[in-house]
């Protein structure tokens, strides 16, 4: 992570307690995949298209497995975020699951992805909003 990010992140704990940790998980996962349009499209091309799409859409956010998060970002991926945060790959695997469509969501109120979203720091400081 860079010096913006973990300054980020610090403030994120301060701010969030607990979700601070899950804004950081969300950070790391936009930053080694491009944005929110590039994480999106990560789990297009591993076969979730629908629920990414209900995700950002003003519906009901469909649910996604702990299982279907390892087989889109892949184990390595997963223990070396992990090891980032002090937990294992499970563990980590299970909160992106239960938090990822959540935190897509209000990322995207208006049903479509902002252009801004490749910039990280914008993205998840406008979360705190």
């Amino acid at each position: 992570m860079g010096l913006f990010d973990s300054l980020a992140g610090g403030m994120l704990d301060k701010v969030l307690g607990e979700k601070g940790a899950m804004a950081q998980v969300a950070m790391d996962m936009l930053n080694q995949h491009g944005g929110l349009n590039g994480v999106l499209e990560k789990f297009k091309e591993g076969g979730l298209a629908e629920q990414a799409a209900s995700w950002v859409g003003k519906g009901e956010n469909l649910p996604i497995t702990a299982e279907q998060i390892a087989g889109v970002l892949g184990n390595g991926t997963l223990a070396e975020m992990a090891a980032k945060f002090g937990i294992d790959a499970n563990s980590l695997s299970a909160q992106i699951a239960e938090h990822l469509p959540a935190i897509v969501d209000k990322l995207t109120p208006n049903g479509e992805v902002p252009a801004e979203s490749g910039n990280v720091l914008s993205t998840v400081l406008g979360m705190l909003k």
